[in-house]
């Protein structure tokens, strides 16, 4: 019983041990400033990211109120980025923006918050969280800093990620038709033709709003948006399509004459704009 007693003390001694040493923290040791950049800088350049942001981090930790520990925090966010680790690229670009409003390196870490979020979209059958937050972010580089290299990427991107939320109309809009749910479909079709106007799903959003018209047995709605398509689009195979599915109901007019004014008319309905044509 004595050497159980006393096989179970050193066990207890030993587990103890092991928890002080996992629990144990590096000691602190204090550097200069530019030693601590220096180094960071270092590790940014030899491509090991994440290194070089924690380090960066350290910069600030030990000296919050130098000069360099602003540049630290936004050199931070962007090792974070290139490291892929874009959450943290955006908390740490974004605590940038709320201690410094005013740097004149906001632009580059709103750009980076932007770009963060435009590297987080995912397919179209997902939640479109981080698109909407990244063309909220590019919108905002590309209207309040209009003449940098900033806004030029961001209009870019821009055209792309409207593209991808037009496309997620477009596929939540066909799944409702291949469930017979047409009113829905065409909420999400006329929402891709007023909100998505300069994007290439436009053309298939007509068709689609003519398909679903016709099911509903509404001929007048979808001979306008049959019009439409072929009027601004006459080349494109949604419109032959179109023109197909409303010859078969019986109801097809002559849609490449469809009046001008009757289009635009349409147009309006749908987009609550002005019609270019």
């Amino acid at each position: 019983m004595s050497r159980l007693i006393a096989l179970l003390v050193l066990l207890a001694a030993f587990a103890g041990a092991l928890t002080a040493c996992a629990t144990k923290e590096a000691p602190y040791v204090e550097r200069t400033v530019e030693e601590l950049y220096n180094e960071a800088m270092d590790k940014l350049q030899a491509g090991t990211w994440t290194d070089a942001a924690t380090a960066f981090d350290e910069v600030e930790r030990q000296h919050p109120y130098s000069q360099w520990a602003i540049r630290a925090e936004l050199m931070s966010a962007y090792a974070y980025y290139r490291a892929g680790e874009f959450p943290q690229a955006i908390l740490a670009a974004e605590r940038y923006l709320q201690l410094h409003p005013g740097n004149e390196d906001a632009a580059y870490a709103n750009y980076l918050v932007a770009v963060s979020h435009y590297e987080q979209i995912v397919d179209v059958q997902r939640d479109q969280a981080e698109t909407a937050a990244a063309l909220t972010g590019l919108r905002l580089v590309a209207t309040r800093y209009p003449n940098t290299e900033f806004a030029r990427d961001a209009n870019l991107k821009i055209d792309l990620v409207r593209e991808h939320l037009a496309g997620k109309e477009m596929t939540i809009g066909r799944f409702y038709i291949q469930r017979g749910e047409y009113v829905s479909a065409i909420n999400r079709f006329r929402q891709v033709i007023k909100e998505y106007q300069t994007t290439s799903h436009v053309p298939e959003a007509l068709h689609r709003l003519t398909e679903a018209y016709l099911a509903l047995g509404v001929v007048p709605e979808a001979q306008s948006a049959a019009a439409v398509l072929g009027y601004n689009f006459p080349g494109s195979d949604w419109y032959q399509d179109s023109y197909r599915l409303l010859a078969q109901a019986g109801v097809a007019p002559p849609l490449d004459q469809s009046p001008a004014e009757e289009v635009r008319s349409w147009w309006r309905r749908m987009t609550g704009a002005l019609f270019r044509g």
